[in-house]
């Protein structure tokens, strides 16, 4: 039985370790995508960018869904959290689906 098991844990550390060093690829390919699109130029991460619209603490607060959904439809976003920002947010539909799964893994990274 103990033979058995330790391959066991052995491999399912290695899937975790893999899955973990992949999100974080990701969220470095999302930052790469965030600065590309200078998003700076109305959000804040780090204390770095438009103060006005910290990006801080918000992967703790918004599912993956609600993130992908401000990137690509946020007038609708907007709406639903009864948002007045000036100027608003505008959707982001010229990004291709790689690039809004890296955003997305980005900031859902900022939980603080």
């Amino acid at each position: 039985m103990k033979q058995t098991l330790i391959p066991c844990v052995v491999v399912m550390v290695a899937v975790i370790g893999t899955g973990s060093a992949a999100a974080q690829s990701s969220a470095a390919d999302g930052e790469k995508v965030f600065a590309a699109q200078k998003c700076t130029i109305c959000h804040a991460v780090a204390g770095q960018g438009n103060k006005k619209g910290p990006l801080d603490g918000v992967g703790a607060k918004l599912s993956a869904d609600d993130i992908r959904s401000w990137i690509t439809n946020a007038p609708d976003m907007a709406a639903k959290a009864k948002a007045e920002r000036k100027p608003a947010m505008k959707a982001y539909t010229n990004l291709s689906k790689a690039e809004v799964d890296a955003l997305v893994a980005f900031v859902q990274s900022l939980k603080k």
